[in-house]
């Protein structure tokens, strides 16, 4: 079995699993009690740990590596408004697909509201504070928690204080060269076990949640999905033609990756093997990939952009609100805004939900509507994320020069033989 294969069963019998003993059993059963809280959650978060455990080390080495190996200060600052305009492009046309679809399936009316619902928003940052953020006071402090933005800034000033300091700096970059291939095969060693942690993953979250949370909010689920997936097979598609790349190859190539985003609900846990694959798989240059794809994983949000456009309709028409053009026009700008501004709070797509409900004068309450299926809708935006960090990764590497055309195009190259090459 390919490895894709191998994550696809997984997924699938953790469906099946978690169904199941949703379906016969619930909380506080003894079976329900060991399966769920004694073996799926323990063995899921230690694989999100071993994930998280690699994402500092792999983007910081990686982006030294990067930034000493294109050396030229003019093309990193042309690679990142490429990089910056095309995921500020891409969240904005998500949210306007989204609205466009929501305004005419008009998810939320007839809605019955049972009892009431509660949700506590949490105050987004100001803009000037996220700004001053991304610029690490303590580099050190940034690693320890992980603020992908300064992490970043971090390693571009390391990056370039190397490519200044001759001999010296080549010695260090030699260093962070070896670190990386040591962190490369690391990762692999991870990815190994990915199966494991998708199954028990997935069969805890269908045994908590359950298939009949569906039921009252289908409207609104399925608005959403389909949304995700027109963006998932039109834009990208489009702007990897433009770029004169085959998209069907290139979703060919992303699925391990997706199915993975979709299990772990991280776009930041799936960093390692996102980076793989665009290097190995997809034929992009290290300096290209080690600054877009984290970046991309930070601040671009196509996926929870779609949930916030058609969670604004659902919960208008559920109080009887008419939205006006302006109000749609407020929600693109501020969605797009936000996917900045909120990267690194915790529960980024809710505080950003709750910040365009505010700007359009709908009550921040109705978040609590869509709790209970937002964590398997988590789960869809997460995989859609990945695919825009990685569309774009290419789209922008091929405008750079920074990608290997045969690689691309080569359908052999799969995670089986890197698995086999590292080892050699």
């Amino acid at each position: 079995m390919t490895y894709t294969q191998k994550i696809v069963l997984a997924m699938a019998g953790g469906v099946v699993a978690g169904a199941a003993l949703s379906s016969l059993s619930g909380p506080g059963e003894f079976g329900f009690d060991i399966l769920v809280d004694g073996i799926f959650s323990p063995t899921g978060q230690i694989f999100i740990a071993l994930l998280q455990m690699m994402v500092v080390p792999l983007v910081l080495v990686s982006l030294v590596c990067g930034v000493t190996s294109l050396g030229d200060v003019a093309a990193l600052g042309r690679l990142g408004v490429k990089t910056f305009a095309l995921y500020m492009f891409t969240t904005a046309v998500a949210i306007v697909l989204a609205l466009a679809l929501s305004s005419l399936v008009s998810p939320g009316e007839g809605f019955e509201m049972a009892g009431e619902v509660a949700f506590e928003s949490q105050p987004a940052p100001p803009l000037s504070e996220v700004l001053v953020n991304m610029f690490p006071s303590n580099p050190i402090r940034a690693l320890a928690e992980g603020q992908m933005l300064q992490i970043i800034v971090f390693a571009l000033f390391l990056g370039f204080a190397l490519t200044r300091c001759g001999e010296t700096g080549a010695r260090i970059a030699a260093i962070f060269d070896d670190l990386n291939g040591v962190v490369m095969r690391m990762v692999l060693m991870v990815i190994e076990l990915a199966p494991i942690g998708v199954f028990a993953l997935i069969a805890r979250t269908f045994a908590e949640q359950g298939l009949d949370v569906f039921g009252p909010l289908a409207g609104y689920f399925f608005c959403v999905v389909a949304a995700l997936i027109l963006h998932l097979t039109i834009t990208y598609p489009t702007i990897l033609t433009l770029s004169r790349l085959n998209p069907i190859r290139f979703l060919g190539k992303m699925r391990a990756v997706m199915t993975f985003a979709f299990s772990t609900s991280s776009s930041a846990a799936t960093i390692p093997l996102t980076l793989n694959t665009v290097e190995t798989r997809l034929g992009v240059r290290n300096s290209v990939a080690s600054f877009t794809v984290p970046l991309g994983a930070t601040i671009n949000m196509d996926g929870t952009a779609i949930m916030q456009g058609c969670a604004t309709v659902f919960i208008a028409n559920v109080y009887g609100v008419d939205l006006s053009l302006g109000d749609f026009m407020s929600v693109i700008l501020t969605a797009t805004l936000a996917s900045i501004g909120t990267a690194a709070v915790p529960g980024a797509g809710l505080v950003m939900l709750a910040m365009v409900l505010s700007q359009v004068g709908l009550p921040v309450e109705g978040i609590g509507l869509i709790l209970g299926i937002d964590r398997l809708l988590d789960m869809l935006r997460t995989a859609v994320n990945v695919t825009g960090d990685s569309a774009v990764t290419c789209a922008v590497a091929k405008s750079e020069g920074a990608l290997d055309q045969a690689t691309f195009d080569d359908p052999t190259v799969t995670i089986e033989s890197l698995r086999i090459q590292s080892a050699r």
